[in-house]
C-alpha cells in the first residue's frame, strides 16, 4: 500500500512538470479549484451534469477563468455511453494586476464511454464538440478528446475510503483557423496532461489533488488542481 502511494506521488512529482514541449515555459504555478456534479432523474435515462471552476494564474486571487457549465444527459437503455447537450459561461481574466476580463458563451455536445480493464483499471473516453461565442471573435468550433484513468490503490474498487491514482490526457483541436478581425489560431489548440491522488469520502463523493500541465503551441504551464466529484 505505502509503496503504491509513493510510486504514484513519484509520477505526479516528476512526470508532469517535464512533459511540456512548448516553445516557452511559464514557471508560475497556477491553481484550479473545481466542483463536478452529475445525477439521474430517478430511473429515467435522463439526468444533468455540470461543473464550476475557479481558475487562477497564481495560487489564488489573480483570475484566469471563471467557468460555469451544465448540461442535460441521456443514457440509452442497455448501453454504457452517456450523451450530453450543455451550455457554459466563461469569464477570462488577464495575467497580472489588470482587472480586465472578456466573456464567452459556449454550447457543447459530448459522449462519455466507460471501459474497465481487469479488476482495478477504470477508464472513461470523452468526446466533446464545442461551439464558442467568444467576445470580439467570429463563431469558433473545437473538438476535444479526453482519456481518463482511475486506479484504486488500497482497494479493488472505487468504494468508500479508497485511495486512487487519477490520470488523464486531453487534446483540443480548433475547427477553423480564422477567428475574425484578421486574427487566426493554430489547428492544434492545446493539450492537458494530469496526474493526481484521489480519495473516496463516501459513495458518490470523491476528492482529487494533483498537477495538470497545459501545453499550447507557444507556452507550457503547470496548474495545481483541487477538485470535488459529486454524484447524487
Amino acid at each position: 500500500m505505502k509503496k503504491l502511494i509513493i510510486y504514484s506521488l513519484t509520477i505526479i512529482s516528476f512526470l508532469i512538470p517535464n512533459i511540456s514541449n512548448a516553445q516557452e515555459k511559464n514557471d508560475q504555478l497556477g491553481a484550479w479549484y473545481m466542483y463536478f456534479y452529475n445525477t439521474n432523474f430517478k430511473e429515467s435515462p435522463w439526468g444533468i451534469q455540470g461543473d464550476l471552476q475557479y481558475r487562477n494564474w497564481n495560487l489564488g486571487g489573480d483570475l484566469e477563468q471563471l467557468l460555469i457549465r451544465s448540461g442535460v444527459t441521456y443514457k440509452p437503455k442497455n448501453t454504457q455511453v452517456k450523451f450530453t447537450l450543455g451550455y457554459g459561461n466563461i469569464t477570462t481574466g488577464v495575467n497580472g494586476s489588470s482587472d480586465e476580463t472578456s466573456g464567452e458563451h459556449r454550447i457543447y455536445q459530448e459522449a462519455l464511454y466507460p471501459v474497465k480493464f481487469g479488476s482495478r483499471i477504470y477508464t472513461n473516453h470523452r468526446f466533446r464538440y464545442e461551439q464558442r461565442f467568444v467576445e470580439n471573435q467570429d463563431l469558433r468550433t473545437r473538438y476535444r478528446y479526453n482519456l481518463f484513468i482511475n486506479v484504486p490503490l488500497n482497494k479493488k474498487t472505487l468504494e468508500k475510503k479508497a485511495i486512487y491514482l487519477a490520470l488523464y490526457n486531453e487534446i483540443f483541436i480548433n475547427g477553423q483557423r480564422n477567428i475574425g478581425n484578421n486574427n487566426s489560431v493554430e489547428i492544434f489548440d492545446r493539450n492537458r496532461a494530469y496526474a493526481a491522488l484521489g480519495y473516496v469520502i463516501r459513495n458518490g463523493f470523491r476528492v482529487q489533488f494533483g498537477i495538470m500541465n497545459q501545453t499550447t503551441d507557444n507556452q507550457g504551464k503547470n496548474q495545481f488542481q483541487l477538485s470535488l466529484h459529486h454524484k447524487f
